[in-house]
């Protein structure tokens, strides 16, 4: 694994609202990336031009020095979650990845083997519609884990899991990194975030207000959450 994330300059504007206008940074392999900001900040629209669902009006985004739309086989580099909304209710855990791993032109046992990395195999065959957000979750991270990506881009991951599934995704990404993958992870979750990110991303009104090693933002004994109120006058990461 060796793929990193780089954005520069990245612009977009939808008519006179502009929600990025200035954003760049690195996201290196072997480390996981927090990536924060308030409610409009425009991390949203920032993830969806790094993944090709939004074309920027200016600047760049490239994962392993390419864009997304041009790696030669995106879903085995990488592996994104932007939202819970892709399984059809009435379809099992297990068909629904066996058809994403068919539509990617994956090899069907990868099914078997996400579903016990992520926990699922004791719900593998019951039909998605029934799931708690906590279980829609982890089917959402199996299904980035088909194509044994090198590069993990999730939104709100820990979303919905109780307290014992949030520390086994942070394990999970410190894992993830450790083996030299590549983690840009956006969440809410100010205190998680603090014990599972090795850099912190922080953007505000479209723009970058922080990025860099989280210890260089939080003192020995500080917390993430004084450390953005300061930067972004919130209280609140959403």
């Amino acid at each position: 694994m060796s793929a990193a994330i780089q954005v520069t300059g990245l612009r977009k504007a939808y008519g006179p609202v502009v929600a990025v206008s200035d954003v760049g940074f690195v996201a290196h392999p072997g480390r996981v990336t927090g990536f924060l900001g308030p409610n409009g900040a425009g991390k949203s629209t920032t993830l969806r031009m790094l993944l090709g669902l939004v074309r920027p009006d200016a600047g760049s985004a490239t994962i392993g020095g390419r864009r997304y739309r041009d790696l030669a086989a995106p879903a085995r580099t990488v592996g994104a979650v932007l939202d819970l909304a892709g399984a059809h209710p009435r379809m099992t855990a297990r068909a629904h990845l066996r058809t994403l791993a068919a539509l990617s032109g994956l090899d069907r046992h990868r099914v078997d083997v996400v579903l016990a990395e992520v926990g699922a195999e004791d719900y593998a065959d019951r039909r998605v519609g029934a799931f708690s957000t906590g279980m829609r979750q982890r089917l959402a991270l199996a299904s980035a884990l088909l194509g044994e990506p090198e590069v993990l881009v999730l939104d709100e991951p820990a979303n919905g899991l109780d307290p014992a599934g949030i520390s086994w995704m942070r394990g999970f990404l410190r894992h993830f990194a450790a083996r030299g993958g590549t983690v840009l992870v956006s969440s809410h979750l100010l205190g998680e975030v603090q014990q599972g990110a090795d850099d912190v991303l922080l953007i505000d009104r479209g723009a970058v207000a922080w990025s860099g090693p989280i210890e260089n933002l939080v003192p020995s004994g500080g917390s993430l959450e004084d450390a953005f109120l300061r930067l972004t006058g919130s209280e609140v990461a959403a």
